[in-house]
């Protein structure tokens, strides 16, 4: 019981967090109506569809979250058509757009009798498939028991008490809207403009949701008083909890001060148990942000490995912490795989929603972060290079810690394939992204295409580091697929390596390619991830190293022919 109702006090402190606001004009939107019949409906709505949704993602793996993609977006169709029915009723016959249409209806059938607590509950459910709080301390440990015990009724359970605190936060925000708008003087033309705000504030609510700024941006914003306050209460009710999940001692932050407390409520751990405050306490500390797919973090990898093998025994505690770039890199079996194959052995945790990236004020990949055994942190660097600079950290901090021998300086690291240090002295060409939202230097005539499909050519000529497309592709956001065999993707390169960030469509459909260089077969001058022929299979979502040219770096135009329809392509990287 007394785990049901710190999930319950949890919810309710939502109301303080920030990840809340975009909720919050959904449900003012019900201000004006009947709270049994409407916004208690909707309330209820909202508390069961996280539930489900939240109980899914926790035991079910990525076929849920990617499930729940879609439950998203009908939902925001139907929140938008809400909010355009109420800004636009007049309207909407005469423009005979089905979205304001269908909002329209929706208002009317919202405000019928017979039909409104229905309504409100569908729109409750929708409210909560859209509604993602930050991840809090209570929170964590409840998705966190929930992912090791595997499915179950408490774990569902817990979570229903963490959505009805939250509702019943919010439903104490409706009843006060409801007190200021009964106080104000009742006229047709206040009611009027009162709907018209409350439509364009759900329609803010749906673009903020729809372009993904409520993880992105409102989770920057502040929310140490709601965690501090969620910590009072685990710290208050901590020895009843142990026996289900992770111990309550492994769940409480505050154990540990500064950045790293970050780290402890944190589920989605690789190869290693969530570490406990005992592990990393007094401890030097080296934290790398990485991205299995860029190619900096892969220049770096070797040294940080290095150092977590030469300084083990002094007591050197070294933590991954994999934030993703793009959507494929979430996949907590993507970044084992990744992780095993690239010989990383110790501890890395997911950070799908930067979380611990904000802690640490990560600024960019690879970022290497040193704590010392006080606790804070003593030395940074952002990017590739500096690499003695942050063994003599290690070694200077590991002496304040009085850590027993001291290791001989290291042999120089030489890192293997994509792991290579880059030759700096010929690299011309800066990475370049093929979807549309950061796409430059395209050269194919007619410009890119937005999210649809389209026949492409190579240009005549192509100016160095440009790129162009052949064959009927599509671009979307994040990258460009091509939809029949014989697309074609084209650089103008100057540097001695180049890859390219690939997914295959399907698993368990790879996606066979040729490169030409300057119009022939590489031979000598084939990648990591190529033959002399310039072949090679794309069979899981990772950078692939096209060319490694053999003798002097010049100029070269690279061509990419995919025999196989259905490839992702990212991004093109250097070395």
């Amino acid at each position: 019981m007394t785990l049901f109702i710190l999930a319950y006090l949890a919810g309710v402190l939502t109301i303080l967090s920030p990840c809340i606001l975009p909720v919050v004009p959904f449900i003012l939107a019900r201000a004006n109506q009947s709270f049994h019949r409407s916004g208690l409906p909707m309330l209820l709505g909202l508390a069961f569809a996280f539930a489900a949704v939240a109980s899914l993602a926790a035991v079910a793996g990525g076929w849920a979250v990617e499930a729940n993609r879609f439950g998203r977006a009908a939902a925001l169709v139907l929140l938008a058509a809400f909010g355009l029915g109420l800004i636009f009723p007049s309207l909407s016959a005469r423009l005979a757009a089905p979205l304001v249409t269908t909002g329209s209806r929706l208002t009317t059938w919202a405000q019928d009798g017979r039909a409104g607590t229905l309504s409100s509950l569908v729109l409750g459910v929708a409210t909560g498939l859209l509604w993602t709080p930050c991840a809090g301390p209570v929170l964590g440990l409840i998705l966190s028991g929930a992912a090791l015990s595997g499915p179950g009724p408490q774990a569902s359970a817990l979570l229903l008490a963490y959505g009805i605190g939250a509702a019943t936060s919010l439903g104490a925000a409706l009843l006060a809207g409801r007190q200021i708008l009964g106080r104000l003087r009742p006229s047709l033309l206040w009611v009027e403009r009162t709907r018209r705000l409350a439509g364009v504030a759900v329609v803010g609510s749906v673009v903020l949701l729809g372009l993904g700024l409520d993880t992105s941006l409102l989770q920057r914003l502040s929310a140490e008083q709601t965690a501090k306050l969620e910590n009072t209460l685990l710290t208050k009710l901590a020895k009843p909890l142990g026996g289900w999940g992770q111990s309550a001692e492994a769940a409480v932050p505050d154990t540990l001060s500064g950045p790293l407390a970050a780290l402890l409520d944190r589920q989605g751990w690789i190869n290693s148990p969530p570490l406990r405050a005992e592990a990393l306490r007094g401890k030097v500390v080296l934290v790398n942000f990485w991205t299995y797919s860029c190619i900096n973090c892969l220049r770096a990898l070797p040294h940080v490995k290095a150092w977590a093998e030469t300084y083990k025994a002094q007591g050197l505690v070294v933590i991954g912490v994999h934030t993703p770039e793009f959507a494929f890199e979430r996949d907590p079996d993507n970044v084992a795989r990744a992780k095993a194959a690239l010989g990383v052995s110790y501890p890395v945790v997911l950070d799908n929603d930067f979380r611990i990236w904000r802690a640490f004020g990560n600024s960019g990949w690879p970022g290497i972060h040193i704590v010392g055994a006080d606790g804070r942190i003593r030395h940074q660097a952002t990017g590739e290079g500096r690499y003695d600079q942050s063994e003599q950290a290690i070694r200077r901090l590991l002496a304040e810690a009085n850590a027993p021998g001291a290791a001989d300086g290291r042999q120089p690291v030489e890192g293997q394939g994509t792991q290579k240090e880059a030759d700096w002295a010929n690299l011309r060409s800066p990475e370049t992204y093929l979807g549309h939202d950061k796409a430059e230097r395209f050269a194919s005539p007619g410009g890119l295409t937005r999210d649809a499909p389209r026949e492409y050519q190579h240009p005549a000529t192509q100016p160095g580091n440009f790129w162009s497309l052949s064959g009927n592709w599509t671009v979307g956001s994040e990258f460009a697929v091509p939809n029949a065999a014989g697309g074609g993707l084209r650089y103008r390169v100057h540097a001695r390596d180049l890859h390219l960030v690939l997914v295959p469509g399907s698993p368990d459909r790879p996606v066979r390619f040729r490169i030409r260089i300057d119009g022939a077969a590489p031979g000598a001058s084939h990648g990591a991830d190529t033959d002399e022929q310039g072949f090679g299979t794309v069979r899981d979502g990772r950078l692939y190293q096209l060319v490694r040219q053999a003798g002097p770096v010049a100029t070269r135009t690279v061509e990419i022919e995919f025999l196989d329809p259905g490839v992702r392509a990212y991004a093109f990287t250097f070395g």
